[in-house]
């Protein structure tokens, strides 16, 4: 990578891609009970712009997670087979939370990078002023 690349898109295709994990896990949370569901999931890329690597970071199209659904016995539940059971969701409350916790915290610190960023760019010009 020769070419600089600004603070501020770095930080800002930071806070992009934790926004699109918040809005996955949101989505597995708000989906826990609901039969059938899988688990959706984000990866992070570097991005590419004429070829080239740019430092900033993109969220991936949404990725189902593959493991199995758990099959649950409720013979009173509609979507029951002729057996009473039904496929639950695969979402792990306990990992949606912590996956959730740990973009909110990558995305304050990206905004803080954002903000310093700025600030740094301010002081430079009062500086110039003078």
């Amino acid at each position: 990578m020769t070419d600089p690349v600004s603070p501020l898109r770095l930080s800002a295709s930071g806070m992009q891609a934790q926004s699109e994990r918040l809005r996955r896990t949101a989505e597995n949370i708000a989906n826990t009970d609901t039969p059938g569901y899988r688990r959706k999931l984000v990866t992070f890329d570097e991005a590419i712009r004429f070829g080239r690597a740019t430092g900033e970071v993109e969220a991936s199209p949404t990725i189902l997670d593959r493991t199995e659904l758990p099959r649950i016995y409720d013979p009173a539940h509609p979507m029951a087979d002729d057996e009473g059971y039904y496929l639950g969701s695969n979402v792990n409350l306990v990992v949606e939370i912590a996956d959730s916790r740990e973009a909110g915290r990558s995305y304050e610190a990206n905004l803080k990078m954002f903000e310093q960023t700025r600030q740094m760019g301010a002081s430079l010009l009062e500086l110039l002023r003078r």
